[in-house]
C-alpha cells in the first residue's frame, strides 16, 4: 500500500476547520480516523470478513448431508432470482438494493 503525505494546503485546511471547532489537530485527525473506521467497519465487505462462525458438530453435519442427499430434483427447482445490484455509493443510492431478476 502507498502512503502519500498530505500537502501542506491539506494541513491547514484541517488546522482552520479544527480551530473553528475550538480542538486541537491532533484531537481533529483522531476523530476523522475513528469515524472512516466505523463507517468502514459497517461495510458488507468488512463484515463478511471479520465474522465469527462456530463449527458444526459431526451430528449436526451428519444430519445435514442426509437432509442434502434425500433431496430431488424438483427441490432443486429454481423458483425465484433475486439480482443484487451495489454502486460504489451504495449507502446513497436508491438504486442498490435487492431486486427481482426480471430476466428469469
Amino acid at each position: 500500500m502507498a502512503v502519500e503525505a498530505l500537502s501542506s494546503e491539506e494541513i491547514a485546511d484541517m488546522k482552520k476547520t479544527a480551530s473553528v471547532f475550538r480542538m486541537s489537530p491532533a484531537d481533529f485527525v483522531r476523530n476523522a480516523v475513528r469515524e472512516y473506521i466505523d463507517q468502514k467497519k459497517q461495510e458488507p465487505f468488512y463484515r463478511m470478513k471479520t465474522i465469527e462462525v462456530e463449527e458444526v458438530d459431526p451430528e449436526e453435519a451428519a444430519e445435514i448431508l442426509a437432509l442434502i442427499d434425500s433431496m430431488t430434483e424438483d427441490d432443486h427447482e429454481v423458483v425465484r432470482a433475486d439480482r443484487l445490484i451495489m454502486c460504489p455509493k451504495y449507502k446513497q443510492c436508491p438504486l442498490c438494493a435487492l431486486q427481482a431478476d426480471p430476466a428469469r
